[in-house]
């Protein structure tokens, strides 16, 4: 009887990383999937990373995750984001080709020499004393194994809503698996709902391109994988357009059919990226909104009209499209949908994402209660990690809130829990401006190197890269000369401090080793940014006996500058005494709790207590 080192269940994102990661240590992975063909499925929009989200894809490629590199094979357009802001926030998303994204990952895994791939269905987690033994599937065949990862994504006993019509499946189209949620219960975890959805899929041969407005891909753009070199020289455009009044009317009309307004949905959705019914109600004030209409691939005539997620019926669904400038004419080729899929409470975690309960299983992805593909693929790589690392006998990994957004991710989940479904933000982070997309390689590849995830070479490329770059600051602060007319000579370092220098300014005065573009912004960035960085540690320092920080009882949220509605609606609702209590509310940034400290510290009376011995650093 063979017994598999660790198994695998569920196809998605965390699937693929856990698998991937697990393999790289020589052990024995099987992986089981509900359906061959749906390997690394894009269940949402055909894209990849954006603010913070491409941050999390660099780590993961850093630790020796697939993600990236999937992404860069598949991309079809690259944009910058960010790019009227400074560099050090700069964030790189992709359009992907979706069916070509599901081959290559599939191929990935089909390639490594310890994956052994099934299709089967899991009804059952066999434990025994308290530790996991294997798994059960619906043809009542039991596969034994040291570790269990659940990467079962949006496939825990879901509901999909089309109007008043709800049925059972995980995705459209797809099984739901309900005898595993049954069986998690069963365990003694604690289960809920959440919700999100999709929008329809139009034929891009119905719809007018030429009245919305072309949104070129960029080509300046560094790849996702610090193990590629190169973006595609030819490359696909988005479209905007918008909604309008009359698509409004519709909407507002035939929200008695909408399960989400007549109480049918009672999960919670996704705040960031809520329905279009849900928009157009909570925003009323606005008369439209934008709508990317993205390319599904190289030859696919899909669309995906990004910002009209709905569960409205079918025809509501072709009346309001039909009511868009430049889909007057659109086919609908797949309809929009809500889905109800069940979720553990994370707090019932370890940061290795191990269970408290039962020893050798662990969860990852969107079974934990987090919404995208980059925050799935992040817990797939730690949970892989971490099960091979307990199979091994050998010391966790674990990322801190200091080394990688993935840290803050992990810890947000495990420590904080879950009320909503999670998305990774920069604000969440009290290091952010450390912790970018342009040096993750520098923070975590002699991490994954000495995992054994990293190879020798793309370790040396990101230690060269550290070294070059601490060489030239160095440099830079011992070179001097005059600058705008003054005839004090200043260190370069502090020259290229303000916003109108750049290293070419100055090439004829630095050595004569050339330096890149993508070195040269990461050198700019730890110059011009050193100010803040070193602001943001003063905050930490400040900040780290939170809860002797009292909250005045008169305090009005709606007043703090900068405070965000969400924050402002949870502070009213919890009205926490203190800052260390505001800042353990699921959901609270790290931003906010800065913002609030500010506040207090400059209006009368609302002064915190005893400002003046706070010290060091987040406890």
């Amino acid at each position: 009887m063979k017994k598999w080192d660790v198994i695998v269940v569920g196809a998605g994102h965390a699937g693929i990383e856990a698998s991937w990661a697990a393999s790289k240590f020589g052990l024995s992975v099987l992986f089981l999937t509900l359906s061959l063909d749906t390997i690394g499925k894009l269940s949402c929009n055909p894209a990849v990373g954006g603010v913070s989200k491409g941050t999390l894809v660099k780590e993961v490629d850093s630790l020796g995750g697939l993600i990236a590199k999937i992404t860069d094979r598949c991309a079809v357009g690259f944009r910058r984001l960010n790019k009227s802001k400074g560099k050090a926030v700069w964030a790189t998303r992709a359009q992907v080709d979706r069916f070509l994204y599901q081959k290559t990952a599939r191929s990935f895994l089909e390639e490594a020499k310890n994956i052994r791939i099934l299709e089967a269905k899991v009804d059952e987690i066999l434990v025994k004393n308290k530790r996991v033994v294997g798994v059960r599937t619906d043809f009542e065949e039991v596969f034994y194994g040291n570790t269990v990862i659940i990467c079962a994504g949006t496939f825990l006993k879901s509901i999909i809503h089309i109007g008043m019509k709800s049925f059972p499946g995980g995705r459209l189209g797809e099984l739901s698996s309900d005898e595993l949620f049954k069986n998690i219960r069963k365990l003694g975890f604690k289960l809920k709902h959440f919700k999100t959805g999709t929008c329809a899929r139009l034929d891009k041969r119905t719809i007018d391109f030429p009245v919305m407005i072309e949104q070129s891909p960029d080509y300046d753009v560094e790849p996702f994988s610090f193990t590629n070199n190169t973006v595609p020289d030819h490359q696909l455009s988005c479209y905007i357009t918008h909604t309008n009044k009359k698509t409004h009317k519709i909407i507002l009309k035939n929200l008695n059919r909408s399960p989400l307004y007549t109480g049918k949905i009672k999960a919670t959705g996704v705040r960031y990226c809520p329905s279009l019914e849900d928009k157009i109600v909570k925003f009323s004030q606005k008369d439209r909104h934008q709508i990317f209409i993205e390319p599904e691939g190289w030859n696919s005539v899909e669309i995906y009209p990004n910002g009209i997620s709905t569960s409205l019926p079918f025809n509501v669904q072709e009346e309001f499209i039909h009511s868009i400038k430049g889909l007057e004419n659109a086919v609908i080729l797949r309809p929009g949908y809500g889905i109800e899929h069940g979720l553990i409470s994370p707090l019932q975690l370890y940061p290795t994402l191990e269970t408290k309960s039962v020893q050798g299983l662990f969860f990852a992805g969107q079974v934990n209660g987090t919404t995208g593909y980059e925050e799935a693929a992040a817990q797939g790589l730690i949970a892989g990690v971490n099960a091979a690392l307990k199979v091994k006998k050998k010391k966790v990994f674990i990322l801190t809130r200091k080394q990688a957004l993935i840290g803050v991710l992990v810890d947000d989940l495990t420590l904080k829990g879950v009320d909503e479904p999670y998305r990774m933000f920069t604000s969440r982070a009290e290091f952010r401006l450390s912790l970018r997309e342009s040096n993750a390689d520098i923070r975590l590849a002699s991490l994954g190197y000495k995992l054994g995830l990293v190879s020798k070479e793309a370790y040396e490329r990101a230690r060269q890269r550290k070294e070059k770059i601490e060489n030239t600051l160095k440099n830079l602060r011992t070179i001097k000369t005059t600058f705008g007319g003054k005839s004090i000579k200043m260190s370069l370092f502090e020259i290229l401090k303000r916003p109108e220098t750049g290293l070419d300014d100055f090439k004829q005065l630095l050595p004569p080793d050339p330096i890149d573009d993508v070195l040269k912004r990461e050198i700019e960035i730890n110059i011009k940014y050193e100010g803040f960085i070193k602001r943001d540690l003063m905050n930490i320092k400040q900040l780290k006996n939170m809860d002797r920080i009292k909250i005045s009882k008169n305090i009005d949220f709606k007043k703090v500058p900068s405070l965000s509605r969400e924050m402002v609606e949870k502070f009213d609702l919890i009205k926490p005494s203190t800052l260390g209590e505001a800042f353990r509310i699921s959901g609270v940034t790290w931003a906010a709790i800065v913002n609030v400290y500010n506040y207090m510290r400059g209006k009368k009376g609302d002064k915190p207590s005893k400002p003046a011995r706070l010290e060091n650093s987040l406890p």
